[in-house]
């Protein structure tokens, strides 16, 4: 290569290794060596590469590079979430300017700071915007979807969730000036009715992805409005909506059958027909999310296992009537499933486990499975699960029956020593067998059973450093080893005295899953 490439060369590969090194190699004056060997054109595409902060400090190093990094061209794609706390409308307003018709891509996730007028000014610049992000942007009402039908037609995806104060007018104003909309997410937005929802899918028939978490006030009639002008729809949510029936899914099912992916856990109106109907229309999902849906049988789930065979999620918590029938079904024609819950699903036993730890989806392809409060679950599920080596978490929080020799077994050579803590209790922990694999197990104390101890987590993993300060010795063969114990006795502590912590308690399984 000529001096003038090499040259260029060399200073991109400088940057790419340490863009630190990069900018204090060079001045804040405008004669610096870069500007005179580099031109325009390529220092914009190295300014194209940094992130909103770079980009601000790069803008102060001289006049040269204020231009350059305040260019529309670098500002096509911006997430402002980590500055939320910061970010008022005037930033926004002047990003707007800045970027233009550059901007393609633009999140102000939980900027709680951002109002109507700001995003008007932002709408009326950015008119080729394609995705816009406002999740919990709680100050905007229907006046920001009226500005943006207006102005910004090439819109393609939309998270209003949690604006709760959007309503059928809005729908009604993106249906109308927003027809390539594919993506659209208004869970929380309670305000919405059936009105809206015919009302948008009549203009935007092209969507795809449509996010209808907690709209309580949804009933059979809006989704057959959905059925009936989305044909295209591959993602549909409907978590929590406790008015849905048999009726309007059974539309869904039978017009949309590209669906892949369809949560209606807390739906308990619904029963073995919805897995019936998808079974026999919506061969290509993927992902179901069943949970708290307490009618649905073995039935149902046979139907759906022998016609659906590319399902990878699903979350069947609470779907009580369920045996081991069901999971029977699963291991035969479902060999693609990699996470499965079945948490207090109370008629599971170990001969499901065993024909699931023997189905086709155990050896590569199942990563998770959650048995929380299953009773009838032994240490023998643990042994029948060894054949999954592809398994990273399983869950046994309050499975009474399992033991800690149980665990022992599938542990490799290594150990925790007993655990003592003040008050003279102690917990006796393994590792396991595979480094990778977390297990989440309720373990029981001196002076305590697992029906007492509330939440006792215990979380091994050897992804993540060891902790500063121990209060106990690992084993030198997992030397990475993370532990996190919660004790919570039911008997309140006394006064002035908290719950035995040690290091951070993990996250409950609850707070996981609403995650």
């Amino acid at each position: 290569m000529n001096g003038v490439t090499k040259s260029r060369f060399e200073l991109h590969l400088l940057y790419k290794c340490d863009p630190s090194i990069f900018f204090t190699m060079f001045s804040n004056n405008d004669e610096a060596m870069i500007n005179k060997k580099l031109p325009k054109e390529l220092l914009l595409r190295i300014f194209s590469f940094l992130d909103v902060v770079t980009l601000c400090r790069s803008a102060q190093v001289s006049r040269y590079w204020n231009v350059l990094a305040l260019d529309g061209s670098n500002w096509q794609r911006i997430d402002l979430f980590d500055f939320q706390r910061d970010i008022e409308g005037r930033v926004v307003e002047n990003i707007s300017k800045r970027s233009g018709g550059f901007l393609r891509k633009l999140s102000l996730r939980g900027c709680l700071g951002v109002g109507d007028n700001s995003l008007r000014t932002f709408a009326q610049n950015c008119r080729n915007i394609e995705q816009l992000n406002l999740n919990g942007c709680t100050k905007i009402t229907d006046a920001t979807c009226t500005s943006l039908s207006k102005f910004c037609s090439k819109l393609r995806s939309l998270d209003l969730a949690s604006c709760t104060s959007i309503t059928n007018l809005s729908l009604k104003a993106l249906s109308e000036g927003c027809p390539l909309l594919e993506q659209l997410n208004i869970s929380w937005c309670d305000q919405v009715t059936k009105d809206g929802i015919q009302t948008l899918v009549k203009g935007c028939c092209g969507l795809k992805a449509l996010f209808l978490k907690g709209c309580t006030q949804l009933e059979d009639e809006a989704l057959k409005h959905i059925g009936a002008h989305c044909s295209e729809l591959v993602t549909l949510n409907l978590q929590t909506c406790s008015q849905i029936t048999d009726e309007g899914l059974i539309t869904i099912c039978r017009r949309c059958h590209k669906l892949q992916s369809l949560c209606v856990s807390g739906c308990s109106n619904i029963t073995d027909a919805i897995l019936n109907a998808l079974g026999q229309n919506c061969i290509r999902l993927r992902i179901l999310e069943i949970a708290r849906c307490s009618q649905l049988t073995d039935v149902g789930f046979t139907t759906l296992a022998r016609n659906c065979h590319v399902l990878e999620k699903m979350d069947l918590e609470e779907c009580v009537q369920i045996t081991d029938n069901t999971l029977i079904q699963l291991s035969i024609y479902c060999p693609r499933l990699q996470v499965l819950s079945l948490s207090h699903c109370e008629l599971i036993t170990d001969d499901g486990i065993r024909h699931l730890g023997n189905g086709a989806c155990a050896h590569d392809r199942l990563e998770v499975i959650e048995l929380d409060n299953c009773p009838l679950i032994t240490d023998a599920s643990l042994e029948h699960l060894k054949n999954c080596h592809s398994l990273e978490r399983i869950e046994l929080y309050d499975c009474q029956q399992i033991t800690r020799a149980g665990i022992k077994r599938l542990r490799v050579n290594s150990t925790i020593p007993q655990m003592p803590y003040p008050g003279e209790h102690a917990v006796h922990i393994s590792t396991i067998s595979r480094p990778s694999m977390t297990v989440c197990v309720t373990l029981e104390s001196q002076g305590y059973t697992s029906s007492r101890l509330g939440t006792v987590r215990t979380l091994l993993r050897t992804s993540s450093p060891r902790p500063e300060g121990a209060r106990f010795a690992l084993n030198t063969h997992l030397p990475n080893i993370k532990v996190h114990a919660y004790f919570a006795p039911v008997t309140p502590p006394a006064s002035g005295m908290e719950c035995e912590k040690i290091f951070e308690p993990s996250p409950s399984f609850k707070e996981k899953k609403q995650k």
